[in-house]
């Protein structure tokens, strides 16, 4: 995924509607369309990347058509880098930059990219998994690592991300994981 200067994330309690909304959000500003997909429990899941004023724009016009099948909706200015290549899932661990491990769960896929930003932004942490909603029933999940101190911060920005918006499942920051809870990503 190329580097954007904001983010913009529309979910959606209807697959029907979510095809729509992402056509309009696609026709109103000139984005790159970043993921959409069916997510769990029947949701649909729209990500759009591109300057500010264009993601804006694009939001807008997706939470105008959508009505009352928003289920949380975001605009994040000045992303972190960070944040694609996590949510690409295209993050590989060299042995030597595990660290702390920190989990971050949240109730929405929205939630979770709002609280991964804020994480990457706070503390000096590696975002190295964003997983949105697939075989989670529809919940987000953050990984990162660091040292502990920065794990610690990111964590807390990220669960705050999430409890400001009601939905924070769990924060949680393993000092010294086993390298087995690394294993996919080294």
């Amino acid at each position: 995924m190329a580097a954007h200067q904001a983010v913009g994330v529309v979910e959606l309690s209807s697959i029907g509607v979510g095809y729509r909304i992402q056509d309009e959000m696609l026709k109103a500003a000139s984005v790159e369309l970043l993921l959409a997909r069916t997510i769990c429990s029947g949701k649909y899941f729209i990500v759009v990347g591109g300057s500010v004023s264009d993601v804006e724009a694009a939001v807008a016009a997706g939470l105008e058509l959508a009505d009352e099948a928003v289920i949380d909706h975001l605009m994040v200015a000045n992303v972190h880098e960070s944040v694609f290549p996590a949510l690409g899932q295209s993050v590989v661990l060299a042995a030597d930059e595990v660290g702390a491990l920190g989990v971050v769960e949240t109730f929405s896929g929205t939630s979770v990219l709002a609280g991964a930003d804020a994480a990457a932004k706070a503390a000096r942490v590696t975002l190295f998994r964003i997983h949105v909603a697939m075989a989670l029933g529809g919940k987000g999940l953050l990984l990162m690592t660091g040292t502990v101190a920065d794990v610690t911060a990111g964590v807390r920005a990220a669960a705050e991300e999430a409890r400001k918006r009601g939905l924070l499942v769990s924060e949680v920051v393993i000092p010294r994981p086993s390298r087995e809870l690394f294993a996919e990503y080294i």
